[in-house]
């Protein structure tokens, strides 16, 4: 029996999504701002329902609770065929290897069912379980970029790890 299932997140996951992210705020700390209230939650479906994004909401299939998110986003077809991924865990899920099945689960889906070329991830250098991940997952380092993206208020660092199809 598999241990995770992947799904789109609807309105409904809304009350779940929020409750969780308050419990991870530990685990997410400087690293990631995910929706922490319902109209966040609520623009965050609308912006993936965007051309170019797709999300996915890992879930443990036992007992249906949130895992974690995988986003892909600006996505791109044509000779390009890539789409920068970014994701998340939910405590108390984290650190039991679902997100690694489930990481694992959207790189296949993005280059097999939407036939991608590359993933690219960016990831803070002092984020030690992202980096495990994407290193787990067969992404490797491509380079830094100073100053890449501004979470929480600040302008942070990341490194960029990719995956090629083949």
């Amino acid at each position: 029996m598999p241990r995770i299932v992947l799904r789109s997140p609807t309105p409904a996951d809304a009350p779940a999504f929020v409750t969780a992210v308050k419990a991870s705020r530990r685990l997410h700390g400087r690293w990631v701002a995910p929706p922490s209230e319902a109209e966040a939650f609520t623009a965050y479906l609308e912006r993936m329902r965007a051309p170019g994004h797709q999300a996915f909401l890992i879930v443990r299939a036992d007992d249906d609770s949130l895992v974690g998110v995988v986003n892909l986003s600006h996505i791109v077809m044509g000779a390009l065929r890539s789409a920068y991924l970014g994701y998340y865990a939910f405590a108390p899920n984290a650190g039991q290897g679902l997100m690694t099945l489930g990481l694992k689960a959207v790189c296949r889906e993005a280059f097999q069912g939407l036939r991608l070329h590359r993933l690219e991830a960016n990831i803070q250098p002092g984020n030690a379980a992202s980096l495990a991940l994407a290193r787990r997952c067969g992404f490797r380092q491509e380079g830094f970029s100073p100053r890449y993206l501004k979470i929480n208020g600040r302008w942070r660092d990341h490194e960029r790890w990719a995956l090629l199809a083949d």
